[in-house]
């Protein structure tokens, strides 16, 4: 499809268009705003050798062109949030390697004392010492964490992240985790390693991030037998996503019941359309406004308590 909804998204500095069209989406359901759970804050330099992966075409993309559509300064991408109405969100970091993700954390705190609207956010790696600094974090104030099977190359049901893992389902902290085989597969990736992993610890609330894609209907099954399994629906049903990993219409009947465990999720900024696009792309699944009212706001309200559900009229 080439509707006005994916249309290249204005020059920076000049998006008034793009900030109203967001806001009348929400505006028309009656809601305060939105909360988008999968957002990426982490430092510049870090977040520089992300930007440099996606330009190259790395294997993790599945060789995709993918121009990111937001590459500006940490507080201006911050500031365009609040404008679209995007009451809270998240920085979703993650380490590569051994050693990186206390780091990350340390710098997560700070960003989250300077960025209040942002949902305190630290992540874990398989490595001694795993279960001491996700402590720390959850100490210091974490709210959500993050997880990167593909990126990071690893067995979610690893030993070493057992422990973490309990420690978290007992502490209700929700953990985002990108364990699906999309855009590309790694040797981890699927439902088989994070069924592992609930077995185990079947309190855990994970966010399956990008809806599990490509593996829909299998991560539904699990959110479908684990009560705190959940699911975001970062690029899931755009125009991007469906040239190459199509969502199974099938399966809407499923994701209709699953509403009040769906969670808006965009990947800002490392998106290579507008943010508006994710919204409309929700709203043409045509699964009513009550539903999106759920997904774009009110499911993220009650699972991290950050604002009193919105209104039921449009």
């Amino acid at each position: 499809m080439n509707d006005h909804h994916t249309a290249r998204a204005d020059t920076p500095g000049d998006k008034t268009d793009e900030i109203e069209e967001v806001r009348r989406f929400w505006e028309r359901l009656g809601l305060p705003g939105l909360i988008d759970v999968h957002t990426h804050f982490m430092p510049e330099r870090v977040h520089s050798k992300v930007w440099e992966y996606f330009d190259a075409l790395g294997p993790m993309t599945g060789g995709l062109e993918w121009p990111i559509t937001y590459r500006q300064e940490e507080a201006e991408r911050a500031d365009l949030l609040r404008r679209f109405g995007v009451r809270a969100f998240t920085a979703m970091l993650y380490p590569h390697k051994p050693g990186m993700a206390r780091w990350l954390n340390g710098w997560a705190v700070d960003f989250a004392r300077r960025t209040p609207d942002c949902l305190h956010t630290a992540t874990l790696y398989p490595e001694p010492g795993v279960e001491a600094y996700v402590r720390e974090a959850v100490e210091a104030g974490a709210r959500v964490f993050k997880a990167h099977v593909q990126v990071g190359a690893y067995d979610p049901a690893d030993e070493l992240l057992l422990p973490a893992w309990g420690l978290l389902a007992e502490a209700g902290v929700p953990v985002v985790i990108h364990c699906g085989s999309g855009p590309a597969p790694g040797k981890h990736t699927g439902p088989e390693p994070i069924a592992r992993v609930l077995a185990r610890h079947p309190r855990l609330r994970l966010i399956v991030a990008h809806m599990g894609m490509p593996e829909f209907e299998e991560f539904f099954g699990l959110a479908e037998r684990y009560r705190e399994v959940r699911l975001d629906t970062t690029m899931a049903f755009t125009d991007f996503t469906e040239s190459f990993m199509p969502f199974p219409r099938t399966a809407l009947p499923r994701l209709a019941d699953l509403g009040d465990r769906v969670l808006l999720g965009s990947d800002f900024p490392n998106i290579p359309y507008p943010y508006a696009h994710q919204l409309h792309a929700l709203e043409r699944l045509d699964l009513g406004a009550d539903w999106l009212r759920a997904v774009c706001h009110d499911n993220a309200a009650e699972l991290f308590g950050t604002a009193a559900p919105g209104q039921a009229g449009v």
